[in-house]
Parts: C-alpha cells; sequence; structure tokens
C-alpha cells in the first residue's frame, strides 16, 4: 500500500508514468523591469494557458520586476527547450497585441531575452517552491537597499552643489531627503523615537 500512495503522486501518459518538473528563470530584453502592475498580473494567467496548450502545468511561480520564475511540470514526450520556447515565444505576441499599442517603448515581439535558466527538481521540490516564493521578498530588499544607496548618492551630490554656493531648491531637496531617511530609520527602529 505504501508504494501505491508513492505512485499516485506521478502523472501518466499511455505508457509511462512520469514526475519531471524543472525550475525556470528567463528575463525581458535587456533585463528591463517591466514585469508590474497590469502586465504582471495579466502574464500569470497568459503562462498557465500556454503551458496548458502542451499539456503541462505551472506549478509554482513568481513574475518579478527583470525576472520570471517558475516550476513546470513538462510530460517526457516534450522537450524542456521545446515547452520554454512556446511559452516566451507566444507571450510575446500576446504582450505585442495586448500591451504593444499603449506603450511606445514596448519591444513586442522582442520581448524576452534569448535563451533561459533551467534545472530539474527532482526530490528537492520543497526546496524549490521555498525559494521560488522566497525569492519576491529577496529582490524587494535588495532593491530597497540599491534605492537607499541612491538616496545617500543623491545627498551628497546635493551637498556638494550646495557648498558650491547652489542654495535655494538644493537645500529644500535636502531637507526633504533627510526627513525621508529619518522616518524610514524610525519605521525601521523605533526606539530610536525615544
Amino acid at each position: 500500500m505504501k508504494g501505491r500512495n508513492q505512485m499516485d503522486k506521478f502523472e501518466s501518459l499511455s505508457h509511462t508514468a512520469w514526475d519531471c518538473k524543472y525550475h525556470v528563470i528567463f528575463i525581458p530584453k535587456r533585463r528591463r523591469r517591466t514585469l508590474y502592475g497590469e502586465l504582471r498580473k495579466h502574464l500569470g494567467d497568459v503562462f498557465r494557458k500556454l503551458a496548458a496548450q502542451k499539456e503541462s502545468q505551472i506549478v509554482e511561480g513568481h513574475l518579478m520586476p527583470d525576472h520570471v520564475h517558475m516550476m513546470i511540470a513538462i510530460p517526457p514526450k516534450y522537450a524542456v527547450s521545446q515547452v520554454i520556447g512556446f511559452i516566451k515565444g507566444k507571450s510575446a505576441i500576446h504582450l505585442a497585441r495586448v500591451y504593444g499599442e499603449r506603450k511606445r517603448n514596448f519591444v513586442g515581439q522582442h520581448f524576452w531575452a534569448r535563451g533561459y535558466f533551467v534545472s530539474t527538481v527532482g526530490r528537492d521540490e520543497a526546496v524549490v517552491r521555498e525559494y521560488i516564493k522566497k525569492q519576491e521578498k529577496e529582490d524587494i530588499k535588495a532593491m530597497e537597499d540599491e534605492l537607499c544607496l541612491l538616496t545617500y548618492a543623491v545627498l551628497a551630490c546635493l551637498k556638494g552643489l550646495k557648498e558650491q554656493g547652489c542654495n535655494g531648491p538644493v537645500t529644500e531637496a535636502i531637507g526633504k531627503i533627510e526627513k525621508h531617511i529619518n522616518q524610514k530609520a524610525l519605521l525601521k527602529n523605533p526606539l530610536l523615537r525615544y
């Protein structure tokens, strides 16, 4: 009975029992941060429908501003490159038709960069699922850190301009940035209030 439960986890074709899952990552051309808002919500459904056309299933996935993470189950009768190429190609055509007319710099049918990363999931499925789920939080933290560094760089430039005699808007901008930095510090560490 124990072996039977294990076999129930497998998919099947006419003469094949299979469990082929892959961790796939691909990016928009020039790693543009274009996967956000309405486009982000829409793409998840598009990917799922396209995968279903190749008898595949997206088990887990996250759309980040500059890349796509997914765990996809692909039957052994299809090559991974065939399914991923199909998903990328058809989704690019779909995006060009739906969004191409709305945005001037939308690259349309050349939306995705060439290539992708793929690794087999195997027995580490839970680990890969958790990685994909945590990836969004890690990427957001990295973007926040990058924004923080940029804020300090802008502040340093403005202070340099002030030292050279530029006042007025420069002084006002310095005040706003310092206020913003202090508010962020208070949110992260409430003990600084006292």
